[in-house]
């Protein structure tokens, strides 16, 4: 059952290991500033990772109290002790302790937003029926008193049990030092005075208590009460129901539940008992002044109206995509033009041989393919902590969420999917904002297919050189056939997304419940903490993934050297020298080279792996050398042009206006051209549609925690790009 919350992962242990005092698990609703107040707490003294087994992230960090260490655990966000989501279900299964490798909270930290008291008092009653010591801090504090609410906090602690409550602003840091000198008292404290709010429920636990409890099955009286309110749970791994109780105990369950229930939809009873009980609590503790008023309060009806609210979300979009996709381009060719420059660097200062080639392509290489991706990271991720902690991501998702449901994502699919015109690197990973696992993967599976920046040099040389440059109506033709590889990229994405949403990621929708929290200034501490979490963890998960895959390419493209090549290359070279000097000798020296990089890269594994699976490309019209060069763009499609110059004996750095005239002159052994119409756009849709690029697979392989989806994705795009270049060549040809 869901209340049980009890992951099966396999066992391991991370984190945090020194010794310390206790553990503290921070819990709260979804936008309560709980993040913000555990990166106050913890400042730099934290780390994350992922729960074993499962994608959802674990944060842990250390607070030092006078000498005193406290280990807290940021919980993902619930509602309620009731799990929905992967997340959720994680959050409830610490609590109770059943999540392998993450120890059992000593005491919790409950964090309610001031200025949504009602809707965080309910999972307050949850926790304090833990039986653990529980302090809380009410956050958002200023924006309750601009708001005119008064909480009376010595009346609510009694009400709750006398758990101790601290108001605090986590963004400005007030109201935090108490709340810290008391996370070292809490876990030599005793848990609180239990609460009646619901009375019913509390006789029906002690009558399942005998059975249940730890004299009987061994559970909680907390865990018990979420047995009798969810009962069973359609064969979920945790399933406490009839499947796995004894006959006696099960129809003592099931009777207790009608007696309780009756026809009502239990969940739905527990709500209006719980609420019932907040209202009580509410009237006695909190008055509000009418007087006092938000400034901001008209401009956020305002926005909040179907046009305004659309103008902004277009506005927004528009310039996340123009940051991703334009701002971030200067930096990416800085680090490009530094990678090169050291590349250079280290081949003129190197003897010429494989150590200079591993250096200079393998290593730094190697090292800037990662890299690169950095700039696109970090603003994409700037935008998306931004709006998430100004409470906009919320709003736009919520937006969108109706028409993106007509294909088979959710509201928060539109910020990944829109940023993968970009990268799908950044897109893949800020899919982390999904709650639902169902639609998380498959945003991730529809990403790959937008129009990334990478395509857009191989579109660019295929295009210019075999697509003629005419008007077709008002648009240009080149300009349109542009315009389509866009669209079919979608196409392939939506398409992808709906296939997946009625085939293996089939389920029911789930609901999307959705707190729309206030509008609110960021912290920029908390900010800047979430972003170099963002870029630590792609240096480390995927980066390393990226820089083996660049090295592997390198190794295939440079072993195993020819002698007589490097022969026949050094007595041209010498020939040269004899006959011509100057400007001329430099050019021979250059033609004599490139031709021996592509007899060198001709009889290399990766120009043999070309030869060897030519027959099967042949039906697309690819003769060996394009084989050759779609296999060395796997690390990164953008490589492809320099491969296809170094093939033709152009160079390396070899340009769209260089290339061009070379492949239009290739021709099969038969004298037929290898570059028509037909295969030219065959090639294209084949790139629109394959998946060739290892970080966004190694990025897929981190977010998911497993290798299955990005083979997935592998198999399937390559699988549809060559089957749609197959089409077009032979109707085409034909």
């Amino acid at each position: 059952m869901a209340s049980r919350a009890e992951v099966t992962v396999p066992a391991g242990k991370i984190g945090i290991t020194r010794r310390a005092a206790g553990t503290i698990a921070v819990v709260g609703n979804p936008n309560c500033g709980k993040s913000s107040l555990f990166n106050r707490l913890t400042g730099m003294s934290q780390r994350t990772a992922n729960y074993p087994g499962v994608t959802v992230e674990r944060r842990m960090g250390r607070a030092t109290i006078g000498g005193t260490a406290v280990d807290l655990i940021d919980l993902p966000g619930t509602y309620s002790l009731s799990p929905t989501s992967m997340d959720e279900r994680i959050a409830v299964g610490v609590l109770f302790g059943r999540v392998p490798g993450t120890p059992r909270a000593d005491a919790i930290l409950a964090v309610v937003d001031s200025t949504r008291l009602y809707q965080g008092l309910f999972l307050v009653q949850q926790l304090v029926k833990l039986g653990r010591p529980v302090v809380i801090a009410l956050t958002m504090s200023d924006a309750a008193e601009r708001d005119g609410l008064k909480i009376d906090i010595p009346r609510l602690k009694s009400r709750l049990g006398g758990v101790e409550i601290f108001p605090v602003v986590a963004t400005t840091g007030r109201g935090v030092k108490n709340l810290k000198a008391s996370l070292a008292r809490v876990l030599a404290t005793s848990p609180p005075e239990s609460i009646s709010a619901w009375p019913e429920l509390e006789r029906a636990v002690n009558e399942l208590e005998p059975t249940f409890g730890p004299q009987g099955a061994g559970y909680e009286r907390a865990e018990i009460e979420r047995f009798i309110v969810e009962g069973d749970d359609e064969g979920e791994p945790e399933t406490f129901g009839a499947a796995v109780l004894p006959a006696e105990a099960a129809n003592q369950l099931a009777s207790v539940r009608e007696r309780l229930f009756g026809n009502e939809p239990p969940l739905a009873e527990e709500a209006r008992q719980r609420y019932r009980w907040i209202r009580e609590v509410l009237a006695e503790v909190l008055t509000t002044s009418s007087i006092v008023r938000r400034r901001s309060a008209a401009l956020i009806h305002w926005i909040n109206q179907p046009w305004p609210s659309t103008v902004l979300f277009v506005t927004t979009m528009a310039i996340v995509f123009q940051a991703v996709f334009a701002w971030a381009t200067p930096f990416m060719d800085l680090i490009d033009a530094g990678m090169g420059a050291a590349g250079a660097w280290t081949a003129s200062n190197l003897p010429d041989g494989v150590l200079a080639s591993f250096v200079a392509d393998g290593i730094i290489a190697g090292v800037g393919s990662v890299i690169i991706f950095l700039p696109q990271i970090l603003i994409l991720f700037l935008f998306i902590i931004l709006m998430e902690d100004t409470g906009y991501l919320a709003r736009a998702a919520f937006l969108v969420d109706r028409a993106m449901r007509s294909i088979g994502l959710s509201g928060q699919s539109v910020i990944p999917l829109l940023s993968s015109f970009a990268c799908a690197v950044p897109s893949v990973m800020a899919t982390r904002v999904i709650p639902n696992r169902r639609d998380r993967i498959a945003t991730i599976m529809a990403s790959p297919f937008m129009t990334c920046s990478a395509r857009l040099p191989v579109y660019a040389l295929l295009i210019a050189a075999f697509v003629p440059s005419r008007e077709l109506l008002i648009f240009n033709l080149q300009g349109a056939v542009v315009f389509g590889l866009y669209v079919i990229g979608i196409i392939g994405g939506v398409g992808t997304a709906l296939l997946l949403k009625h085939s293996a990621l089939r389920g029911a929708a789930p609901a999307f419940i959705l707190a729309l929290p206030e509008f609110r200034l960021p912290n920029l501490r908390t900010v800047a903490l979430k972003l170099l979490d963002r870029v630590r963890i792609f240096l480390r998960r995927a980066g390393t993934v990226i820089f083996v895959v660049a090295v592997i390419v390198w190794a295939l493209a440079y072993f195993p050297r020819s002698d007589a090549v490097e022969a026949d290359r050094l007595a041209a070279r010498a020939q040269a020298a004899v006959t011509l000097e100057g400007g001329a000798l430099d050019t021979a020296f250059e033609s004599i080279d490139n031709e021996a990089a592509a007899a060198h890269l001709a009889q290399s594994w990766l120009g043999r792996a070309g030869q060897w699976v030519e027959p099967a490309f042949a039906p697309l019209g690819w003769d060996w050398r394009v084989s050759a060069a779609v296999i060395a763009g796997f690390p990164a499609r953008e490589v492809v042009v320099a491969v296809l110059g170094t093939i033709y004996a152009v160079g390396g750095e070899a340009d769209e206006a260089s290339l061009a005239e070379r492949l239009t002159a290739a021709t099969w052994p038969d004298g037929r051209a290898v570059f028509t119409l037909p295969m030219v756009l065959g090639l294209l849709v084949f790139y629109a549609w394959c998946l060739q690029c290892a970080a966004t697979l190694a990025v897929i392989r981190r977010e998911t925690n497993s290798w299955r989806w990005p083979i997935f994705a592998w198999a399937y795009m390559t699988a549809l790009g060559y089957t749609a270049a197959l089409l077009i060549y032979q109707i085409g040809s034909a």
